[in-house]
C-alpha cells in the first residue's frame, strides 16, 4: 500500500484552516472562478477576512494582479454583507523571492508572506489579533496523521455549527405571536362597547401629562376592521417566523421595545393622536433584517429580495398617504434594529455587541424623552 504523502504546503494551508475556522468561528466563503485561494469569513473580528492564497506568485506585476482582484472581491463582499469596512489579512505561502510585498501598502488589506507558521510572529498585525495562532498551528501529527486529525476536528466543527443552524431554524409553535393576536383582536372588541382610542391612543399632551401608558396601548388600538386585519396578518406572518428564530422572549422584549421607540418618534413629530400595531410589525421587519444579517449564508438573498423591498415599499406608501404615522414606522423599524442588537442573536450576538444594543437603544429612547418632555411640551 502505498504511503500518501501531503507536501509541505498543503500542511501548511491545512494548519492555517483548522486554526481559522475550528478556534476563531471563521466560515468558508464561496467565490465563483477563484483558484488557488480559500477565503474566509468573520464579521465579529477585528480582521473581517482571511485569505489563504496557495498559488505561486513570481514578480510584482503578478502580485499587483492580485491586489486588484483581491479589493474587487472584498467589493463584492461588502455589498453582500452591507458593510462598510472589511479589514482583510492576504496570507501567502507560495510567493516568489521576486515580489518585493513591503512596496505594496492597502489601507485594509495587510499581507503576510510565510513558509511555515512560525514565519506569522514576523507581523505584528498578526499577532495582535491572533496572539495563540502560533502555539494552536503546533501540531505533534505531521504527514497523513496531520491531515487526517484536521480534516476531523473541521468534520466536528461543521457538526457543531450544523446542530445549532438547525436549532435556530427549527419552526416553533409561535405563542406569543397568538397571545399578540388575541389582545389586538379582543381591544378592537372591546372599542364596539367602550370608547377606548380617546383614552389609550398614543398622543404627545396627554402623554406629557403623565399618562405614560399611551406610548404602549396605543400599539393595541385599531380603528377599523381592515386596519386590525391588515396589522393582524402581518403580525401573523412576520411574528411567527421570527419569534422562532430569537425565542418567546427575546421576541416580546423586541415586540414591545419597537411599539415604543415608534411611539416616541410619533410624538416627536406630532401632537396628533396615533394608534395600531404597524410601528412594532417594522420593528419586526428591523429584527428581521438584523437577524438574516447574522444568518446571510441562509437569509442573504431572502433579505435583499422581500425583507428589505417591503420595508422600502410601506415607507413609501406610509409618506403618500397623510393618515398613515409614518414616524411611528420609521421609529419602530430603528428600535426593532436596536433592541434586536441588545437582546442578541443566538450563538451570533458577543456580549459587547450586546451592550452597545442596550446602549444605542437608551441613547435613542431617552433623547427623544428628551425632547418630548423638555423642549417640546
Amino acid at each position: 500500500m502505498n504511503e500518501i504523502v501531503i507536501d509541505k504546503q498543503e500542511e501548511l494551508v491545512m494548519k492555517l484552516l483548522h486554526y481559522f475556522i475550528t478556534e476563531k468561528d471563521y466560515n468558508p466563503v464561496i467565490i465563483k472562478g477563484v483558484q488557488n485561494e480559500i477565503w474566509l469569513e468573520n464579521l465579529n473580528n477585528d480582521y473581517k477576512i482571511i485569505r489563504i492564497v496557495s498559488g505561486y506568485i513570481h514578480n510584482d506585476e503578478q502580485f499587483k494582479f492580485d491586489l486588484f482582484k483581491t479589493k474587487t472581491l472584498i467589493k463584492s463582499i461588502k455589498r453582500k454583507t452591507l458593510s462598510l469596512k472589511l479589514k482583510t489579512i492576504s496570507i501567502f505561502v507560495n510567493l516568489g523571492d521576486n515580489v518585493n510585498m513591503d512596496s505594496f501598502k492597502e489601507h485594509n488589506i495587510d499581507f503576510a508572506n510565510i513558509k511555515s507558521t512560525d514565519d506569522l510572529s514576523k507581523y505584528r498585525f498578526v499577532t495582535s489579533s491572533f496572539p495563540d495562532i502560533t502555539k494552536d498551528t503546533n501540531f505533534k501529527e505531521d504527514g497523513f496523521e496531520l491531515f487526517l486529525k484536521i480534516t476531523d476536528d473541521i468534520n466536528k466543527k461543521n457538526e457543531e455549527d450544523a446542530k445549532m443552524n438547525e436549532d435556530v431554524f427549527k419552526m416553533k409553535k409561535p405563542y406569543v405571536t397568538y397571545v399578540l393576536l388575541a389582545i389586538n383582536i379582543i381591544v378592537f372588541i372591546l372599542s364596539f362597547f367602550y370608547n377606548v382610542i380617546p383614552l389609550f391612543a398614543v398622543n404627545r399632551t396627554a402623554i406629557v401629562n403623565g399618562e405614560y401608558y399611551r406610548l404602549i396601548t396605543g400599539t393595541f388600538l385599531h380603528n377599523s376592521i381592515l386596519h386590525l386585519a391588515f396589522n393582524c396578518y402581518a403580525l401573523y406572518i412576520i411574528g411567527m417566523q421570527l419569534e422562532s428564530f430569537l425565542g418567546r422572549w427575546k421576541y416580546l422584549v423586541v415586540y414591545l421595545l419597537s411599539g415604543l421607540a415608534g411611539s416616541m418618534l410619533s410624538i416627536f413629530f406630532s401632537n396628533a393622536y396615533s394608534i395600531g400595531a404597524s410601528g412594532a410589525i417594522f420593528g419586526m421587519l428591523g429584527s428581521l433584517t438584523y437577524f438574516g444579517y447574522h444568518y446571510r449564508v441562509y437569509l442573504d438573498s431572502v433579505v435583499k429580495s422581500q425583507i428589505i423591498p417591503l420595508i422600502v415599499l410601506n415607507l413609501l406608501l406610509g409618506f403618500a398617504f397623510a393618515y398613515v404615522d409614518n414616524w411611528a414606522h420609521i421609529g419602530g423599524l430603528i428600535g426593532g434594529v436596536l433592541s434586536t442588537m441588545a437582546v442578541g442573536i443566538k450563538y451570533k450576538s458577543t456580549r459587547f455587541e450586546k451592550v452597545n444594543g442596550v446602549i444605542l437603544y437608551l441613547i435613542y429612547t431617552l433623547f427623544l424623552g428628551y425632547m418630548v418632555f423638555f423642549k417640546l411640551s
